[in-house]
C-alpha cells in the first residue's frame, strides 16, 4: 500500500489497518469515502469505510481480517482506534470494513454484585476482568450501596452505576473509548472551545419537542419490607402536569438497603430529571473531528434566538471524496 496520507479538503487525514502480524498498512489513499459514529450512551463508537480494492497503489501483500486494528487520525488529532468486526465484498471493486472501538467488548453479560463502591471502581473493575485497556478515569466520588446485577450486560451494568451517580448529585459523567483506552469523562469538562451555529460550520438544524419518551410526572418506587412481609409504595407526582399531559408514571423498585430519607431524595431527584418535555435539536454542519457524542458544544441560532450549550447524543462524521459532513442530535442539559 502507498506510505503517505492524503487530503480532503483542509483535513489530512490517516487511515491505518494494523494485522497484529507486524504489517500496519496505510490506506488513505483507497478509502473513497468513510462515516464515523458515536452515541453518548448504550454502544460502541463505529467506523464505516469504503475501500477501493485492485487499486495500482495495492501491494499483493496487503490483507484485512476480523480482529484487525484500524485507525484514523486527523492532521495528528487521535480519532478512532477499533477493531474489524465485519468485512463485506462483491463482485464490483469496492470492500466495506466496519469496525468498532473497545466498548464493543462490553456487550456481553455477566454477573456482579458491588457494594459501597463508585461507578468509577465498577469501571476499572471490569476492564480488569476483561482484560480491556483504560486511559482517564475521573473520580465519580458518589458510593453506590449496592448493585447486584445477574447475567446482565457489562455496558448496561457502567450506565446504571453512572446514572445512580447522576440522580444521587454526583454529576453528569459518560463512558467513552479515548483511542483505545476507556475513560471516564464529566461532561463538563468535554465542551469544545469553539461555537456552532449561523456565522460558523452550521448550515441546517431541526427541532423536536416531545413527552414521548423519557418524561414522568408520577414516579412510583416500591421496596420489599422483609420485616412486615409487605410492599412498601412511595409516590411523588405533579398533578398539575398530569392534567395537562395525561398520567405519565415511571415505577421502579428502591434499593433495599435506603430508608424513607433516602427514597424520598431519590424520588425527588427523578422528579426534577423527568417531570418536563424533552427538547431535541439536530444539526447539520461542516464537520469538525473535535466534535464527538458526549462533548458539550455552545450552538448559536438567532432566528430561534438559541445562544445556550448543548450536549451531543449522537454524532456522526461523513466523508465523501473532499466533502466533510457531521449530523449532531442534541439535548438540553
Amino acid at each position: 500500500m502507498v506510505c503517505c496520507s492524503s487530503c480532503r479538503g483542509d483535513e489530512m487525514l490517516e487511515i491505518r489497518i494494523d494485522n497484529r502480524n507486524g504489517k500496519v498498512w496505510d490506506i488513505t489513499s483507497l478509502v473513497p469515502s468513510l462515516t464515523y459514529k458515536t452515541k453518548r450512551i448504550g454502544t460502541a463508537s463505529s467506523l464505516d469505510v469504503t475501500l477501493i480494492k485492485g487499486s495500482l497503489f495495492q501491494s499483493s501483500l496487503f490483507e484485512v481480517n476480523s480482529g484487525d486494528i484500524i485507525t484514523l487520525r486527523k492532521d495528528g488529532l487521535a480519532v478512532f482506534y477499533g477493531y474489524v468486526f465485519e468485512i463485506s465484498s462483491s463482485r464490483d471493486e469496492s470492500v466495506s470494513i466496519k469496525a468498532y472501538d473497545q466498548i464493543r467488548y462490553l456487550l456481553t453479560n455477566d454477573t456482579y454484585v458491588f457494594k459501597d463502591v463508585t461507578a468509577s471502581q465498577i469501571v476499572k473493575r471490569i476492564a480488569d476482568d476483561f482484560e480491556l485497556k483504560t486511559g482517564v478515569i475521573a473520580d465519580t466520588e458518589y458510593k453506590i450501596p449496592t448493585m447486584i446485577e445477574d447475567n446482565k450486560k457489562l455496558l448496561d451494568i457502567i450506565c446504571k452505576a453512572l446514572d445512580l451517580t447522576l440522580i444521587h448529585k454526583g454529576g453528569n459523567f459518560m463512558l467513552l473509548d479515548d483511542f483505545g483506552q476507556l475513560s471516564v469523562r464529566n461532561i463538563q469538562d468535554m465542551k469544545v472551545d469553539f461555537v456552532i451555529g449561523d456565522y460558523s460550520l452550521l448550515y441546517d438544524y431541526g427541532m423536536k419537542r416531545s413527552i414521548d419518551g423519557d418524561t414522568y410526572n408520577k414516579i412510583k418506587m416500591y421496596q420489599d419490607n422483609k420485616q412486615t412481609g409487605k410492599r412498601d409504595i412511595h409516590i411523588i407526582q405533579d398533578s398539575a402536569n398530569m392534567a395537562k399531559w395525561g398520567r405519565l408514571q415511571l415505577y421502579k423498585q428502591a434499593d433495599e438497603n435506603m430508608n424513607v430519607a433516602q427514597i424520598r431524595e431519590q424520588l425527588s431527584q427523578l422528579m426534577s430529571m423527568k417531570n418536563r418535555e424533552s427538547r431535541s435539536i439536530s444539526i447539520d454542519a461542516i464537520g469538525d473531528l473535535r466534535v464527538r457524542a458526549g462533548s458539550y458544544v455552545p450552538i448559536v441560532i438567532e432566528e430561534i434566538n438559541m445562544n445556550q450549550y448543548f450536549l451531543v447524543d449522537e454524532c456522526t462524521h461523513k466523508f465523501d471524496a473532499d466533502i466533510h459532513t457531521m449530523k449532531l442530535e442534541l439535548r438540553v442539559v
